[in-house]
């Protein structure tokens, strides 16, 4: 929709979305009206180069023209039906997803939160039922982030966080320990611990990428203890990190894998991937969802997953993740940069804020994001090219001058 078609202002259109809409966002000062590959457009055409992504979602670039070909085909023959009959698109991403990422079975849902709460239930379950009644509890990181629902919220290990302030008791069964440190993994997990659950980089919690001693020690420490290991790639999944799932750049596999974002290529999905055995949790009426497998959700994601393998996205962004990352290095008054693939974040000193980076590159027409008081973190599209980064580049620096 196109905002002179609905005879109003930008103006009149931002009073309209403070009268009624309840507001949990800092809102960007602009009206998106249309998107294309790495820019978002402004109604009167202003362009922003887009290093958001919708928040790593839009991989294979804004308004994928085979993505939206998809919908649009979807749309016209199946809408939405309730999860008893067979529908085509579902099916097909279902072959397509575990045979690409080595899984055996899939359970759809309708985004990152929810694929997460599918995950601790599958576990929690798969423990009670295998080993008795007390065999539910979660081991998470610390600085964490895994949702806004209250099982993936209590997951999330950082009390003080906006997230939990406020909402009474978090869900029971969950133990924190710091990431990247195994020892104090190992020494969290009780005769009641059933899982393991980490992201493979830590994105809200600043970009930090897991190292590869606690990667694969964890999973030679859960099929120890006959644990499950339990890997939120939400934001890391499909070619982000410079392979189609961070957990490859391990050369291990999980127990249970959720994934979102990316997948849809725009489009609201979910879903987590599991092994035979503890997919055999699930049964009928144990889970379910409306919504979860929508057809043409189902049909954008087959769109996208394919352009995306086609498209070699994941060796595009190991290439220029590499590339951007080095030169970010450069930027005045950078204490460290952190990145796998094209999660990218910048830490700045104390003289440096982010959330003034990130005002100031938008002022600049750069969309990019701060976690906390001293980190920028950048998703964008994984069809960027070297000249995006230089122009993204150029911005931040220029900023950053500013700014000292």
């Amino acid at each position: 929709m196109k905002l002179k078609e609905t005879g109003m202002t930008e103006g009149q259109l931002k009073e309209k979305a403070s009268k009624y809409m309840i507001e949990t966002y800092e809102r960007f000062d602009f009206v998106a009206e249309t998107a294309k590959d790495m820019y978002m457009y402004t109604p009167t055409g202003e362009k922003y180069l887009d290093f958001y992504a919708g928040i790593a979602v839009n991989s294979t670039g804004n308004c994928n023209e085979k993505v939206v070909a998809a919908v649009m085909d979807q749309c016209q023959d199946l809408m939405q039906t309730f999860n008893y009959p067979y529908t085509i698109p579902q099916v097909l991403l279902a072959e397509k997803i575990c045979t690409t990422i080595g899984m055996d079975k899939i359970f759809y849902q309708n985004s990152g939160t929810e694929a997460n709460e599918a995950m601790i239930k599958m576990a929690r379950k798969y423990g009670v039922e295998k080993y008795g009644s007390n065999k539910y509890n979660i081991v998470t990181a610390k600085s964490s982030f895994h949702g806004r629902t209250f099982g993936a919220m209590s997951a999330t290990g950082q009390p003080d966080n906006a997230c939990q302030i406020g909402f009474g008791g978090m869900v029971p069964g969950f133990t924190y320990a710091p990431y990247n440190d195994l020892e104090a993994f190992k020494a969290a997990c009780t005769e009641n611990t059933i899982a393991i659950m980490i992201e493979p980089v830590q994105g809200e919690g600043g970009v930090h990428p897991a190292t590869m001693e606690f990667m694969k020690g964890l999973r030679e420490f859960c099929d120890e203890k006959g644990m499950l290991l339990l890997l939120d790639e939400v934001q890391t999944g499909w070619c982000r990190t410079g392979a189609v799932m961070s957990y490859m750049n391990y050369g291990i596999k999980p127990d249970i894998v959720s994934m979102a974002k990316a997948l849809g290529g725009g489009m609201p999905i979910g879903a987590i991937c599991a092994t035979e055995e503890v997919s055999k949790a699930f049964t009928m009426g144990s889970h379910g969802t409306t919504f979860g497998g929508h057809p043409v959700c189902c049909a954008a994601a087959l769109a996208e997953v394919n352009e995306l393998l086609d498209r070699k996205c994941a060796e595009n962004a190991k290439e220029m993740g590499d590339y951007f990352s080095e030169k970010l290095k450069t930027l005045p008054h950078v204490k460290e940069v952190r990145h796998q693939g094209l999660l990218v974040g910048v830490e700045f000193d104390e003289t440096i804020k982010a959330l003034d980076v990130k005002h100031g590159c938008f002022d600049r027409k750069l969309l990019i994001t701060a976690i906390g008081s001293s980190v920028i973190r950048m998703v964008p599209p994984l069809i960027l090219t070297k000249e995006h980064c230089d122009a993204a580049f150029e911005i931040i620096l220029d900023t950053v001058k500013s700014l000292s």
